[in-house]
Protein backbone atom coordinates (compact mmCIF):
# COMPACT_ATOMS: atom_id res chain seq x y z
CA UNK A 1 0.00 0.00 0.00
CA UNK A 2 1.06 3.55 -0.67
CA UNK A 3 2.43 5.57 2.22
CA UNK A 4 0.40 8.75 2.69
CA UNK A 5 1.56 11.67 4.83
CA UNK A 6 -0.82 14.37 6.01
CA UNK A 7 1.01 17.69 6.50
CA UNK A 8 -0.79 20.18 8.74
CA UNK A 9 0.34 23.72 7.86
CA UNK A 10 0.37 25.95 10.94
CA UNK A 11 3.32 28.34 10.82
CA UNK A 12 4.12 29.00 7.18
CA UNK A 13 1.89 29.25 4.13
CA UNK A 14 1.82 26.58 1.46
CA UNK A 15 3.85 28.78 -0.91
CA UNK A 16 6.81 28.62 1.52
CA UNK A 17 6.40 25.08 2.85
CA UNK A 18 5.82 23.30 -0.47
CA UNK A 19 9.13 24.26 -2.11
CA UNK A 20 11.12 22.85 0.84
CA UNK A 21 9.33 19.50 0.61
CA UNK A 22 9.83 19.41 -3.14
CA UNK A 23 13.54 20.20 -2.75
CA UNK A 24 13.93 17.12 -0.54
CA UNK A 25 12.02 14.98 -3.02
CA UNK A 26 14.24 16.08 -5.93
CA UNK A 27 17.37 15.48 -3.80
CA UNK A 28 16.14 11.90 -3.29
CA UNK A 29 15.70 11.43 -7.03
CA UNK A 30 11.90 11.48 -6.93
CA UNK A 31 9.59 12.89 -9.56
CA UNK A 32 6.62 14.80 -8.15
CA UNK A 33 3.15 15.69 -9.33
CA UNK A 34 1.56 18.56 -7.41
CA UNK A 35 -2.21 18.70 -7.78
CA UNK A 36 -3.89 21.98 -6.87
CA UNK A 37 -7.56 22.85 -6.60
CA UNK A 38 -7.82 24.85 -9.83
CA UNK A 39 -5.86 25.95 -12.93
CA UNK A 40 -5.56 29.43 -11.40
CA UNK A 41 -3.99 27.96 -8.27
CA UNK A 42 -1.58 25.96 -10.46
CA UNK A 43 -0.46 29.26 -12.03
CA UNK A 44 0.03 30.84 -8.60
CA UNK A 45 2.08 27.90 -7.32
CA UNK A 46 4.12 27.89 -10.53
CA UNK A 47 5.03 31.54 -9.92
CA UNK A 48 5.79 30.81 -6.26
CA UNK A 49 8.23 28.02 -7.16
CA UNK A 50 10.13 30.39 -9.46
CA UNK A 51 10.45 33.10 -6.82
CA UNK A 52 10.47 31.46 -3.36
CA UNK A 53 14.27 31.65 -2.94
CA UNK A 54 16.53 33.63 -5.28
CA UNK A 55 19.43 31.26 -4.47
CA UNK A 56 17.57 28.08 -5.34
CA UNK A 57 16.16 26.44 -8.44
CA UNK A 58 13.45 23.81 -8.53
CA UNK A 59 13.13 22.28 -12.00
CA UNK A 60 9.40 22.28 -12.65
CA UNK A 61 6.70 22.91 -15.18
CA UNK A 62 2.96 23.31 -15.22
CA UNK A 63 0.03 22.21 -17.32
CA UNK A 64 0.16 24.04 -20.66
CA UNK A 65 3.96 24.46 -20.56
CA UNK A 66 5.64 21.96 -22.82
CA UNK A 67 6.40 18.31 -22.22
CA UNK A 68 5.72 17.03 -18.67
CA UNK A 69 8.23 14.19 -19.14
CA UNK A 70 11.11 16.68 -19.07
CA UNK A 71 10.15 18.08 -15.64
CA UNK A 72 10.86 16.29 -12.34
CA UNK A 73 8.12 18.44 -10.76
CA UNK A 74 4.84 18.95 -12.58
CA UNK A 75 1.97 21.16 -11.41
CA UNK A 76 -1.57 20.39 -12.54
CA UNK A 77 -5.21 20.56 -11.55
CA UNK A 78 -5.68 16.78 -12.08
CA UNK A 79 -3.92 13.66 -10.82
CA UNK A 80 -2.68 12.16 -14.09
CA UNK A 81 1.04 11.34 -13.53
CA UNK A 82 2.10 12.85 -16.86
CA UNK A 83 5.73 13.24 -15.78
CA UNK A 84 6.14 9.68 -14.47
CA UNK A 85 5.82 10.92 -10.89
CA UNK A 86 6.33 8.59 -7.96
CA UNK A 87 5.32 11.31 -5.47
CA UNK A 88 1.85 12.86 -5.46
CA UNK A 89 1.38 16.11 -3.54
CA UNK A 90 -2.22 17.19 -2.97
CA UNK A 91 -2.88 20.80 -1.95
CA UNK A 92 -5.94 23.05 -1.55
CA UNK A 93 -8.11 20.07 -0.65
CA UNK A 94 -7.45 18.37 -3.98
CA UNK A 95 -8.28 14.69 -3.77
CA UNK A 96 -7.29 11.66 -5.78
CA UNK A 97 -8.51 8.14 -6.32
CA UNK A 98 -5.08 7.20 -7.71
CA UNK A 99 -2.99 7.14 -4.51
CA UNK A 100 -1.98 3.55 -5.29
CA UNK A 101 -0.27 4.70 -8.53
CA UNK A 102 2.40 6.54 -6.51
CA UNK A 103 5.11 5.38 -4.12
CA UNK A 104 4.28 8.21 -1.71
CA UNK A 105 1.50 10.77 -1.30
CA UNK A 106 1.62 14.04 0.62
CA UNK A 107 -1.67 15.73 1.54
CA UNK A 108 -0.99 19.32 2.68
CA UNK A 109 -3.78 21.25 4.37
CA UNK A 110 -4.20 24.65 5.99
CA UNK A 111 -4.58 24.38 9.76
CA UNK A 112 -6.09 27.88 9.95
CA UNK A 113 -9.06 26.78 7.83
CA UNK A 114 -11.56 24.69 9.86
CA UNK A 115 -13.16 23.35 6.66
CA UNK A 116 -9.75 22.20 5.36
CA UNK A 117 -9.03 20.46 8.67
CA UNK A 118 -12.42 18.69 8.63
CA UNK A 119 -11.92 17.60 5.03
CA UNK A 120 -8.43 16.26 5.87
CA UNK A 121 -9.91 14.24 8.74
CA UNK A 122 -12.46 12.71 6.36
CA UNK A 123 -9.72 11.85 3.84
CA UNK A 124 -7.64 10.29 6.68
CA UNK A 125 -10.54 8.06 7.72
CA UNK A 126 -11.32 6.97 4.16
CA UNK A 127 -7.67 6.14 3.44
CA UNK A 128 -7.19 4.38 6.78
CA UNK A 129 -10.27 2.25 6.09
CA UNK A 130 -8.74 1.39 2.68
CA UNK A 131 -5.63 0.02 4.43
CA UNK A 132 -3.06 2.68 3.55
CA UNK A 133 -0.14 3.42 5.87
CA UNK A 134 -0.75 6.95 7.16
CA UNK A 135 1.39 9.49 8.97
CA UNK A 136 0.34 12.84 10.38
CA UNK A 137 2.91 15.64 10.43
CA UNK A 138 2.42 18.98 12.16
CA UNK A 139 4.49 22.10 11.59
CA UNK A 140 6.76 23.12 14.46
CA UNK A 141 7.36 26.65 15.70
CA UNK A 142 10.34 26.92 13.30
CA UNK A 143 8.34 25.68 10.31
CA UNK A 144 9.84 22.18 10.30
CA UNK A 145 7.79 19.00 10.61
CA UNK A 146 7.16 16.68 13.54
CA UNK A 147 5.35 13.37 13.19
CA UNK A 148 2.42 13.31 15.61
CA UNK A 149 0.59 10.11 14.61
CA UNK A 150 0.71 7.10 12.36
CA UNK A 151 -1.71 4.41 11.43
Amino acid sequence: MTEIGFYHLQKTPLERALPRLLERAVERGMRALVVAGSPERVEALNAALWTYDPGSFLPHGAAGEGDPETHPIWLAAHDEPANGADLLVLVDGADSTRQGDFARVIDMFDGADPDAVSAARRRWKTLKDAGHKLTYWQQTERGGWEMKAES
